[in-house]
């Protein structure tokens, strides 16, 4: 299964977003979500819940738990 990293640069990548416009849509700065889709972090529950709120997918999908969005 994917990782979360994986994850964030898959569906980043399919809603044709930058990273800069995704942080700052999930209130986070951009050099953390640059974190985050390089696997150099690991996000807070916050986080998850308001990354998987924007990209319209459950949190198991996001983590990489779940291939069902």
């Amino acid at each position: 299964m994917a990782t979360f990293s994986e994850r964030l640069l898959l569906l980043r990548n399919e809603k044709k977003f930058t990273q800069a416009a995704v942080a700052k849509a999930t209130e986070i700065t951009s050099r953390t979500y640059q974190r985050y889709e390089a696997g150099e972090r690991e996000a807070t529950v916050s986080v998850l819940i308001h990354m998987a709120d924007f990209y319209g997918v459950s949190i198991d999908y996001l983590v990489g738990r779940s291939d069902q969005r």
